[in-house]
């Protein structure tokens, strides 16, 4: 088994992303190291995992720190993904959003850069460092034109990603992903976990846009098990440097997947329109023909599949509060 005993880095372990992505490995006997600046996150899908796992709590602006865990535990693979992730925070404090997402990349990979013993590297970059575009759905090929604080975070780690490669060598690879949903995830900021929660609580449901922004949803098991994917062929396929998109290819207005989540959720719609987004990109989806034909990767979930799983595990998790 590829997995087995392979010394594998996260950083961002305890985010939602991170947290699946821990779990998954671990299940497949990887010896896994991660790093997050918070420590034993109360609610996650990692309670009674950690222990099977060495963590550090450690910010990932501190280059010191990163270089000293690389070589201290000198990982054969490593998964990048801890970030400003909320699209509004950013908006508001962009410096903070700069230096988790641009600075912080260029952290891990100086830190991985010489390193024979690491095989590669996968960044998470977003959908967003694409900026908006006429053609859709957005290709690998696109430009990276972000132009709004979050968005011009991914595009630029994007490109230093692919400056370590060229430059330096480094194995890597980035990932742009849609909007990523599933359990464990506490970003209420986010469409599928508001809407949920609301629509169990019997709350209104507030949507920012004008319920019309149309983007693609991806159940949290298919974006990682895409991430262990790539980083168990990039070095046998000779993928250094290339990006790779993951969706479910099935855009859907905002509208339309709070409806779903009502009806999913056996609840009568509840919720105002608001239409006070601002700095958004309005219509963006993505292709994941390149996954599917280099990869072979295919999503195993609909979207109501995994809507389903999503609100059988909150409607739990809020029982117990």
């Amino acid at each position: 088994m590829y997995w087995e005993k392979r010394k594998v880095l996260i950083t961002g372990h305890e985010g939602f992303l991170g947290s699946w992505l821990m779990k998954m490995l671990l299940d497949k006997k990887a010896k896994v190291i991660g790093i997050d600046k918070v420590k034993n996150r109360p609610i996650s899908i990692l309670n009674g995992l950690r222990k099977r796992a060495t963590c550090i709590k450690g910010n990932i602006s501190n280059q010191k720190l990163l270089k000293s865990v690389v070589d201290k535990y000198k990982p054969q693979v490593i998964f990048h993904l801890a970030a400003e992730a909320i699209v509004e925070r950013a908006n508001k404090n962009p410096s903070q959003a700069f230096k988790s997402n641009i600075e912080g990349t260029w952290n891990i990979l100086e830190a991985a850069r010489g390193k024979k013993f690491i095989e590669s590297i996968v960044i998470a970059s977003s959908d967003k460092a694409y900026g908006s575009h006429n053609i859709l759905p957005y290709k690998e090929g696109a430009a990276l034109k972000g132009k709004h604080p979050y968005d011009v975070s991914k595009s630029c780690a994007d490109l230093i990603a692919y400056t370590y490669f060229y430059t330096y060598g480094v194995p890597v690879c980035t990932t742009r992903c849609g909007n990523i949903f599933g359990p464990g995830d506490f970003n209420f900021s986010r469409i599928v976990p508001d809407a949920v929660r609301c629509a169990l609580s019997g709350n209104k449901l507030l949507i920012r846009s004008d319920g019309k922004f149309t983007r693609d949803y991806i159940y949290v098991e298919d974006v990682v098990m895409g991430y262990i994917v790539l980083a168990q062929k990039m070095q046998k396929l000779k993928l250094f440097g290339e990006a790779f998109n993951f969706s479910n290819q099935k855009p859907i207005f905002v509208l339309e997947l709070a409806k779903l989540i009502y009806k999913l959720c056996h609840r009568d719609s509840n919720y105002k329109v608001l239409n006070q987004a601002k700095y958004e990109i309005k219509h963006q989806y993505l292709s994941a023909s390149k996954a599917k034909k280099v990869l072979k990767w295919q999503p195993k979930y609909t979207l109501t599949e995994g809507l389903s799983e999503t609100i059988k595990w909150y409607s739990k998790i809020f029982k117990k509060r």
